[in-house]
């Protein structure tokens, strides 16, 4: 039998934010100011892998891609105007009409599910690229989720997969001061004993039977109040990119 990754108190936090998703000054401001550094690794991620002109008009044209753990859209609806055909999928039920509503008002076609990672691949699902954005340190099952994902994805797919390393400067920025600071997060919506340092991921991936290739840190400037990629500093969020092997 298939494990079940949803972590149930996990899901009823993200449950009680579900109605603030597009508001760039409410508890989701973090994701909002992050989502375009997320969106330039992604879009280069994704053009690199498989050849695409992201000056083109429809650049990821044929290809699907799922957004596991999708909120309210904030990346899945960027990946549809870039031409991806687009599943979000989320375990937190309330997420979902909220993103299919603001993806309607948007005039965009995306496929939003109240499902899990283990359920679309029980069904057989396929994409050829999943992302997988702040999600594995929510889930009960690190290897277990990312192993979901691993069969989710065509032979020669892409994955992408962030989260928050693990060390006393992740404690003092990402609780500390996005929760109790600047009060951007509600008190408790991450578990520091949760994140996953670089080293980790990468084994993790590889246990799942996928191919790392590629890591950058996204790094916050408190002076231009803004994020950026970095090669060498994963110190607090990162982001890696990896294959399924052909």
């Amino acid at each position: 039998m298939r494990p079940n990754t949803i972590d149930p108190a996990e899901i009823a936090k993200f449950e009680a934010m579900a109605a603030e998703w597009w508001d760039p000054h409410g508890k989701f401001k973090p994701l909002h100011m992050l989502n375009p550094c997320r969106l330039d690794y992604i879009t280069n991620q994704i053009a690199a892998e498989f050849d695409r002109d992201l000056t083109g008009r429809l650049p990821f044209e044929g290809l699907r891609l799922l957004d596991i753990g999708c909120g309210g859209g904030l990346l899945a609806e960027p990946m549809a105007r870039l031409g991806a055909t687009v599943v979000g999928a989320d375990a937190a039920e309330r997420n979902i009409p909220v993103a299919q509503l603001h993806a309607e008002h948007s005039g965009l076609k995306i496929d939003y599910r109240h499902t899990s990672a283990e359920d679309l691949a029980a069904a057989g699902e396929q994409f050829d690229v999943v992302l997988n954005m702040e999600v594995v340190e929510h889930v009960a099952d690190p290897l277990a989720y990312l192993t979901a994902c691993q069969e989710l994805l065509k032979p020669g797919g892409l994955m992408i997969c962030s989260t928050i390393n693990r060390n006393a400067k992740s404690f003092a920025m990402a609780i500390v001061g996005a929760e109790y600071v600047m009060r951007w997060l509600p008190k408790g919506t991450h578990e520091w004993q949760k994140f996953i340092t670089p080293e980790e991921l990468y084994a993790l991936l590889r246990r799942a039977g996928l191919t790392p290739v590629d890591r950058k840190g996204m790094v916050f400037n408190p002076i231009t109040w803004s994020w950026s990629l970095s090669a060498r500093d994963l110190s607090v969020n990162y982001v890696t990119a990896s294959t399924k092997p052909d």
